[in-house]
């Protein structure tokens, strides 16, 4: 690890005889982990734990990150948090291809890219509380009903106000 950054990790040691390895342990918060349905709070964790291995040309880096996620039902728009733990295995070289591998620069890897992009990808863009979610609370969100033939409505659903100011003509 270098001095103040615990995902920068120098791999001098491990690059020396092919095939050597070592542990990397780590507990760090990241921020801007966040789709537009789910995130990784800010103060949320996220605990890294994998084996750099040395091998022709580079190192891999190799096991497990975890942390907690939160996001909104798409049925009801509660509250939902799950745990996400996610086995990783990527290289690092010292000429990376593009969307394959990452850098490996004066001998020092950083974790931090890998770390987001495996987060990002594994954060669900559509998310339910339960298999038995039925959606929106009736008596928190009322569904829009014609109340008779001259169509007047039960109370508006607030979420759907601005869209009383759209107008599409012309």
């Amino acid at each position: 690890m270098v001095a103040g950054n615990p995902l920068l990790i120098n791999v001098v040691d491990v690059r020396r005889v092919p095939g050597s390895t070592r542990d990397v342990t780590a507990e760090v918060e990241l921020a801007g982990l966040e789709l537009s349905s789910a995130r990784v709070a800010e103060d949320s964790p996220l605990s890294i734990d994998l084996t750099l291995e040395s091998v022709s040309g580079g190192v891999t880096a190799a096991g497990t990150i975890t942390t907690t996620w939160q996001g909104e039902c798409r049925r009801c728009l509660g509250l939902v948090v799950g745990e996400l733990v996610l086995d990783c295995e990527e290289v690092f070289e010292d000429r990376p291809v593009e969307g394959e591998t990452y850098p490996i620069e004066h001998d020092q890897i950083d974790l931090e890219p890998m770390v987001r992009e495996q987060v990002l990808l594994s954060l669900s863009q559509s998310t339910t509380g339960s298999a038995t979610c039925e959606g929106p609370i009736p008596e928190e969100l009322p569904v829009l009903v014609a109340d008779d033939d001259e169509g007047s409505v039960s109370p508006k659903d607030p979420r759907w106000a601005a869209l009383d100011d759209l107008r599409l003509d012309g």
